[in-house]
């Protein structure tokens, strides 16, 4: 009893922390967080996105089917042919959520809740239905701005991304399903979670159960502030397993803000691959801890060549900004301006440096083929690899001044590094590895016992390896 007392009165002295405010959630009397009197100031700002796509009948026939006589999709496929009296497209409906921005009727959703709609219709908490206009919207960022007419519209206090902390209490009201202003509640589970595709957005983890239909709507804080949009969940099963991603309002806004004033969305280019820096990577490259990102290329003609960015810098700071993990620098240099100088620190080499770079916007990125080559040797016991020297023809397909192939990996570090039939090693310990000769030279003067930095292409790609030689 004692220590429930003492858990109650904890809970109590940390919620007198929180500002009190008309849109606060205030603790009830177990000390617990009661979001009543948060869904009811802020449920007016939330609205039901609903959009229909016309299908014509060619898109409604599998492409393998498409350009076949009716009859024979019909009697031979079981693809039924239109109806008397039916057109030749089919409608599409969706259901999304979204949120009011200004009081003159702009609003947030997801680019995918609205993408390739014909009709996108908003419906307000007062069950108000409008037609809204897409001014414009982000794929990249899976973020869209809508307009509807209106003035003196209920809208969103919004807060800043940047403040959250893993553990707060967050909510999120949408139309999962279709149920109508739904509210959940969870807490931030993780910042900064990269997705697979998702290069520019360091979403927002919470357990907050969100399932199809939330998609767009808005993520609150405590004090009733926008955070998040609410747009992607990890599920096995189609509906929530505590597994929700929001996209950051720092991010949402900006991107807002532009496509109000331009339009479009312009987004910063380095030009670099860059890869993760592991413990044994760091230890390689003389860093006390593991951070930064680590350039396994430089693309031609972009801002990180004309800057004099080089493969094996670890890129330490941008823009001011600390980057903690190779995932925190794609939304740090999308958000950068273009074209002005930005000052980068980086690591080349054991010593650290600082460059101004000027990016330019965003393109995709080439990548380079790989391909055979000539004059076969043995690495030697140290590495555990047959390898071979490239042929101009495939150096030039890599687009590369030199390199080595690795044919065969027997054993040794080789294997203990992960290197792989096919890597073609570059350099090192940061010394060019031209060709079979100057690979077994530098092998023989290169320490042992002590992790260094080994360059290698990669099925297409620049990377870096830690490798600890043996005598």
């Amino acid at each position: 009893m004692k220590k429930a007392v003492l858990i109650t009165s904890l809970l109590l002295s940390a919620w007198l922390l929180y500002p009190l405010n008309a849109y606060a959630a205030q603790p009830n009397k177990y000390g617990l967080p009661d979001f009543s009197a948060l869904v009811e100031q802020t449920n007016p700002i939330v609205v039901n996105i609903s959009t229909t796509k016309n299908i014509d009948a060619q898109q409604q026939i599998p492409p393998q089917f498409r350009g076949m006589p009716e009859e024979m999709l019909r009697y031979f496929f079981g693809i039924p042919q239109p109806r008397s009296g039916e057109g030749e497209t089919k409608q599409q409906h969706s259901l999304g959520s979204g949120f009011i921005i200004s009081e003159d009727g702009y609003i947030l959703t997801n680019n995918h809740v609205v993408e390739g709609a014909d009709e996108v219709i908003v419906r307000l908490r007062n069950r108000k239905e409008m037609v809204a206009q897409v001014v414009g919207s982000d794929k990249r960022t899976d973020v869209a701005l809508l307009k509807i007419d209106g003035e003196d519209l209920p809208y969103a206090k919004i807060g800043s991304s940047a403040d959250l902390k893993v553990g707060q209490w967050v909510l999120a009201i949408g139309e999962p399903f279709g149920l109508d202003f739904t509210a959940t509640h969870g807490i931030i589970s993780a910042l900064g979670r990269a997705l697979p595709d998702d290069t520019y957005v360091p979403f927002i983890q919470s357990d907050v159960p969100i399932n199809p239909g939330n998609s767009g709507g808005p993520l609150f804080n405590l004090d009733g502030e926008v955070v998040g949009i609410n747009s992607q969940i990890y599920s096995k099963s189609g509906g929530s397993m505590g597994l929700s991603f929001s996209i950051p309002i720092d991010i949402a806004m900006t991107v807002a803000n532009q496509i109000k004033a331009d339009g479009k969305v312009t987004r910063g280019y380095l030009g670099v691959q860059i890869q993760e820096v592991t413990s044994d990577l760091a230890q390689s490259f003389g860093l006390d801890k593991p951070y930064g990102a680590l350039v396994g290329e430089t693309y031609p003609d972009t801002a990180a060549q004309e800057a004099g960015i080089e493969a094996g810098d670890i890129i330490l700071e941008f823009n001011g900004q600390k980057v903690e993990k190779s995932t925190d620098l794609p939304p740090m240099v999308g958000v950068a301006p273009i074209d002005k100088p930005i000052a980068l620190k980086i690591l080349r080499q054991g010593k650290t440096k600082r460059i101004k770079v000027r990016l330019k916007s965003l393109d995709e990125a080439n990548q380079v083929a790989s391909s055979g080559g000539s004059d076969s040797g043995s690495a030697g016991n140290r590495l555990g690899a047959y390898v071979q020297t490239l042929d101009k023809e495939a150096l030039q397909a890599l687009d590369l001044p030199f390199g080595v192939a690795i044919t065969k990996v027997f054993g040794g570090p080789a294997k203990k590094a992960g290197l792989r039939q096919g890597d073609v090693i570059v350099s090192i310990d940061f010394k060019p590895v031209k060709d079979v000769a100057s690979l077994k030279k530098l092998l023989k003067k290169l320490p042992e016992g002590r992790s260094l930095p080994l360059r290698i292409i990669r099925n297409k790609r620049s990377m870096f390896i830690p490798i600890t030689l043996e005598d």
